[in-house]
């Protein structure tokens, strides 16, 4: 298994592939990380297509051919893991000869023949839990990877919808979702505000480490964060990216907790 309990899973990258600059730069960053800090096992991941955006304005990515050179070029040059998330059953096919894991976005957690159609290319499957669903429900989401055969199968906490414009974080959820397999905490996304800005969503970047910490306490396996090397000028996400001059205090402080929590004794 990819996976490994005595390492802390981090995923990270741009919200969106958006050029080589932002992609190789955020690359560098993790590469740097990954050799000062050891006991992390980091993957790569940004959007050849954001899907789902609020606006029909808004840019959506460099599509599917750019993106996956992009990524091929992360995977090459840097020998880091990459994943990137797919919004049709027939770009998992094309998406798993590049990526080592495909993701399924939260609004398509649900969606049966996505779920088949990643589980089916043998690689790992990671799932976002949809905003609208409880912690228990992932377990449905997990029996159709299973059931069709995934190789191995990761679950994303990103917060659930509350009232209009906000998302809360139960931290219960951790305890609930580790009995299905590894829970990864998305730091980023959970501290989004949809819909609150005009033109779609905004957000809270400054409770992104403390939400982090807080999930490691919880039980979280792994973590996952967006970084920009000037979030004010990306192009989707813009307010919960972290830049990347401030992204390695983050994680610095995050492997201290997670240490510590290592250390508990074990529950009986």
């Amino acid at each position: 298994m990819f996976f490994e309990e005595n390492k802390l899973l981090l995923i990270a990258g741009p919200c969106s592939l958006e050029n080589e600059d932002v992609t190789f730069s955020a690359a560098e960053c993790l590469v740097a990380l990954r050799s000062k800090f050891p006991e992390l096992k980091i993957v790569f991941k940004g959007s050849f297509d954001k899907a789902n955006r609020t606006s029909i304005f808004s840019e959506r990515g460099v599509g599917l051919e750019e993106g996956l050179r992009l990524l091929g070029e992360v995977k090459n040059r840097h020998g880091l893991p990459v994943t990137t998330d797919i919004h049709l059953p027939e770009q998992a096919a094309p998406v798993s000869e590049v990526c080592d894991v495909l993701q399924i976005p939260a609004f398509l957690c649900r969606q049966t023949d996505i779920l088949t159609a990643a589980a089916k290319t043998g690689r790992i499957v990671s799932v976002k839990k949809g905003q609208f669903l409880s912690p228990h429900e992932m377990k449905h989401v997990v029996d159709k990877l299973k059931e069709s055969k995934a190789n191995e199968i990761w679950q994303i906490e990103r917060g659930t919808t509350f009232g209009y414009h906000n998302l809360v974080v139960d931290m219960r959820s951790f305890t609930v979702m580790k009995s299905n397999g590894p829970t990864i905490f998305d730091a980023t996304h959970s501290v989004q505000l949809p819909g609150a800005d005009p033109n779609g969503t905004s957000g809270e970047r400054t409770f992104v480490p403390t939400l982090a910490r807080a999930a490691l306490a919880s039980g979280a396996d792994g973590l996952f964060f967006e970084i920009h090397p000037e979030p004010a000028k990306a192009t989707c996400d813009a307010a919960n990216q972290i830049a990347l001059k401030d992204f390695p205090q983050i994680i610095s402080d995050c492997l201290c907790l997670w240490k510590a929590v290592k250390h508990l004794p074990a529950k009986e």
